[in-house]
């Protein structure tokens, strides 16, 4: 059994998303970020950067912070959705960086920014929008002729999309990007995908573009 600890955002989006499609057997627990649940002590003790997800393995005692080293640990765990051979494990190990490190911060700027500040701070609004848009188009580029991030479905897909699935936060109109809203669109249809997006809780519907 896996203690998911968890809220609605991208990030922890990203683990119940890869729990739901491993099938394994998992509790979440809600931690509502805007009363800072994330601030007790005994979550403190599971992730002290006081950021979820966080997890705890029952079956081997492990608990982990960081959204990407948890998919990293669960894909090991069960041989799955991440490559092994020395090119493509690199290959998965560069593209989720990319996620971690450019998409996740820089989308997630735009939100603060675009969404819940608009007007206050025009050059970083402008920045962080303009960069939003170039991160799209490395995406769009690299999905020009493959399905998915990487040659198969992998925990690369599972990071970045729930960060996509927040276009409407960034000022992004998919239409602008085919390769990524048809890539956006197959993930989204898929069940796992669809009950992960849920966990903790329901808050409306998978946002889709327009058609």
């Amino acid at each position: 059994m896996i203690d998911l600890y968890t809220w609605t955002t991208p990030n922890g989006r990203k683990v119940s998303i890869l729990l739901e499609e491993l099938g394994l057997a998992y509790r979440a627990h809600p931690i509502d970020i805007a009363k800072g649940e994330q601030l007790t002590p005994d979550f403190l003790a599971i992730s002290p950067n006081n950021k979820i997800p966080a997890i705890v393995d029952d079956e081997t005692g492990i608990h982990m912070m960081e959204s990407g080293a948890i998919l990293l640990y669960l894909a090991d765990k069960t041989g799955r959705f991440a490559p092994t051979g020395a090119k493509t494990r690199w290959e998965l190990m560069e593209w989720l960086m990319f996620q971690m490190a450019s998409v996740g911060p820089m989308l997630g700027q735009a939100h603060h920014f675009h969404k819940f500040n608009a007007g206050k701070a025009p050059y970083a609004e402008e920045r962080y929008l303009a960069e939003t848009r170039r991160l799209y188009g490395v995406l769009e580029t690299r999905l020009a002729d493959r399905e998915y991030i990487l040659d198969d479905y992998s925990i690369v897909d599972m990071a970045t999309w729930p960060w996509i699935s927040r276009f409407e936060w960034q000022g992004i109109d998919l239409n602008d990007f085919p390769n990524l809203r048809r890539w956006y669109l197959k993930i989204a249809g898929r069940p796992a995908v669809q009950r992960g997006y849920a966990v903790p809780k329901a808050v409306g519907e998978i946002p889709l573009p327009a058609s």
